[in-house]
Order: structure tokens, then sequence, then C-alpha cells
């Protein structure tokens, strides 16, 4: 079987790794703080603070920009479940809106007509990698007219005076828009590094900020550091040195800390991370010239003269193909032992938010997507001859089910 999504797990990642288990230090400590320093540099963001998880960090960033009940943001319907839920959690509402006609993307003209005075933030999500529109995005925030509707409800609120930019990057390390790196895309983002990602740190991710420059980033970085150990106003790497074990607690905060192990992984990763996207982009590449002539092909969208993606996914389409009609080929394809998959099922067919009221019917764009959408395998380790096999799988699955 050619799995889906392996991570790239060799013996310079394990070197790392037991390096860290024998250094002292397995928990927060330098390679964590190292990892950080270097994704900030990579990125071109002004901060960042590295996380457990993706939903962790985005959570918490919504938490501290003080959004919360009564509160709405918006989000597209085509997204994973952790879009909807860390806006849930932290008692705010998901607003969610439909996607673009040509690639996966949220859509500016429902996000224009979905802001209210509720509205605290938007969260973009850069499905498969591919970057959303940006400038599109902080026209509608800066628009004198939405402006007036915002209405701040804390002091970091107050000082930016609009529409907070929160971008869901989990997929688009490493993409660029206008010459610039997912992470200085938005005003703050959120990266996962889980083990399917083009970057891992097994689990793991990042809280990247990059407000305008009138924001102490430094006093940010602190602030966030204590929020994500408890609160205490020392971690372990502190408290090491001589005599500094008094801390205080300065507030009840959360524990979504990033290790030393996971940072090790990172690490490595960052440091060959172009090869890693060399090689996901020639697999796309790929792809594409193995279907450009199937006439029931719809290929991906991955450059225009503004942006492109980081590789980080392959969204095929079956045009004319009903939902039915893909799981049958995606059955037929698993029956030529190739792993495939779909992103995503759209937010508002799934059982928790269809009893919140969410209609699939109000996403048509969504579900048009999502009905004949096969995720084709990309990882580092997948050979040419295994990307012939998966296009010939996907070729005679589909001509065994439209004929």
């Amino acid at each position: 079987m050619i799995p889906f999504s392996p991570p790239r797990i060799d013996q310079r990642v394990i070197d790392e790794v037991a390096a860290a288990l024998t250094s002292g230090w397995i928990t927060t400590g330098p390679r964590t703080k190292l990892f950080e320093k270097q994704l900030t540099a990579y990125c071109g963001n002004k901060t960042t603070v590295a996380v457990s998880s993706w939903t962790a960090g985005m959570e918490l960033l919504l938490r501290w920009w003080g959004i919360g009940p009564g509160d709405e943001v918006i989000i597209p319907a085509i997204t994973y479940c952790a879009s909807a839920n860390v806006v849930i959690h932290t008692g705010a509402k998901p607003v969610m809106v439909d996607i673009n006609p040509d690639d996966f993307n949220i859509s500016l003209a429902a996000i224009r007509k979905a802001v209210t005075s509720r509205t605290k933030a938007i969260m973009p999500v850069d499905i498969a990698g591919f970057p959303c529109d940006y400038d599109g995005i902080y026209e509608i925030v800066n628009d004198p007219e939405i402006k007036k509707l915002f209405q701040p409800n804390s002091e970091y609120q107050e000082k930016l005076g609009r529409i907070l930019v929160a971008a869901d990057a989990a997929h688009s390390f490493g993409a660029t828009y206008n010459g610039k790196r997912s992470g200085s895309l938005a005003d703050v983002s959120a990266f996962s590094f889980h083990a399917v990602k083009n970057l891992t740190t097994a689990e793991g991710g990042t809280m990247t900020i990059n407000l305008p420059d009138d924001f102490d980033h430094e006093e940010i970085y602190k602030e966030l550091c204590i929020k994500i150990l408890h609160g205490q106003s020392k971690d372990a790497l502190a408290k090491a040195q001589k005599g500094n074990w008094r801390y205080d607690v300065a507030e009840p905060g959360f524990k979504c800390n990033m290790t030393d192990l996971q940072a090790a992984i990172g690490l490595v990763e960052l440091d060959r991370f172009q090869e890693n996207l060399d090689r996901r982009k020639a697999i796309c590449l790929a792809y594409n010239e193995g279907l450009k002539g199937e006439s029931w092909a719809i290929l991906p969208k991955m450059k225009d003269e503004k942006r492109e993606t980081c590789y980080h996914l392959y969204q095929l389409r079956i045009a004319g193909a009903s939902e039915a009609q893909r799981d049958a080929i995606m059955q037929a394809i698993f029956d030529q032992d190739v792993s495939v998959n779909v992103h995503f099922q759209p937010l508002p067919i799934l059982t928790a938010y269809k009893k919140m009221g969410y209609n699939m019917s109000d996403y048509p764009e969504a579900w048009d997507k999502y009905s004949n959408e096969i995720t084709l395998p990309v990882y580092f380790d997948l050979t040419d001859e295994q990307v012939q096999t998966v296009l010939h799988a996907v070729k005679t699955a589909v001509k065994q089910v439209l004929g």
C-alpha cells in the first residue's frame, strides 16, 4: 500500500532526538527557543511562540486578543473542524461563509457580506498550502465603513482599531504571497507541525505574531510564554539558573508548551525544508503532467501572479462526478493499494455543526468542491515510480466508475 502522507523520519532526525534525550532538556528548553528564532527568521514575522498544537495556539491567540461570548469570527465552510472548534471554545460564534469558484479559499464577497458589529476576527484558511487573498482581506478590514462597525472590547482590539486577521496557516508553511512567506501575511497566524504536515515536530505548532509596528512584540512574546505555562512567570529553563527557583503565577493560564524533543525534529526539518519543498513540488507537477490530458481532471490551483503554494496537498477534482461516484472512485483507488483522502468534509455536513443550525445549502461552492475532490499522496519519500502507480490507479478507477 502506498501510504497517504508519512513523515520523513531518517537517521538524522533520530540522532537529533537522541541528542535531545541525553542533553538534560526534554521539555521546553534551548532547542525550543532556537526553533522559535529560526522560524521567525524564515517566515519574516516579528515573533513566534512554539506550542503543543495548532489548536492550542489558535485558541490561545483568540483568547489573548479578548475574543469571547457575544463575538463572531468569520471562517470558511470548508476547513478542518479545529478552525471552528477553537472559536466555539472561546464562547464566540463561528460565522461560516462560502469559498471561491476557482479555488478552495474563503470568498472575499462572502466575508464582506458576513461582517457585523460583533465581528472581531477573520480566519482565512490556506487550504492545501495555497495562500488566501490577503490583499483583498486587508482591503475589507481597512474599509472605513467596515471600521465604523468595529466595536473593540479589549485594549489590544482598541489599539488595532479594526477586525483582526488571524490566519489558519496549518497547511501553508513555506508558501509565498507577494514575495512574503506565510507567517508574515496576517496579523497573527497559527502553523501546524502535525505528523502529516510538510514540516513536522510529530505534534506541535506555533503562535506567529506580525502585528503593526506600534505593538511591542517583545512584550507580547513574554506575555504569551506565560500564558502557555499555566500563567507561571518563569519556565524550567529560566528556573534552572542558580538560585532562580522562585516564580509567580500571574493568571490561571494554559498548558500547551512545545518540548525540546519536538523542537529537535523541527530543527532538522527546517534546516532541510527547501529540499522537502522541492520534492513535493516535483511530485505535484508530475501529477499535473500525468493528468493534463484527461477531460475529467480539474487540476488544483498552485500558483498565480501573487502567490505560490507550499505543495502540502494535491487536490484533484473529478469533473461531473457526484459525491457517491467520487466515493466509488476512491474505493477503487484503495483497491489498487494506493491511499487517498478528501480535504475537507464541509463543516455544515458534520453532526456537531448541523446541530448548531448550519445548513449545507447555504454554501454551494463548498459543496461543489467537496463532492468531487480527491487528495493524492504527496510526501518526500514518494518515488517517481510510485507517482506513476498513483496516476495509473486514479485513471483506472475513474474509467471503472464513470466509463
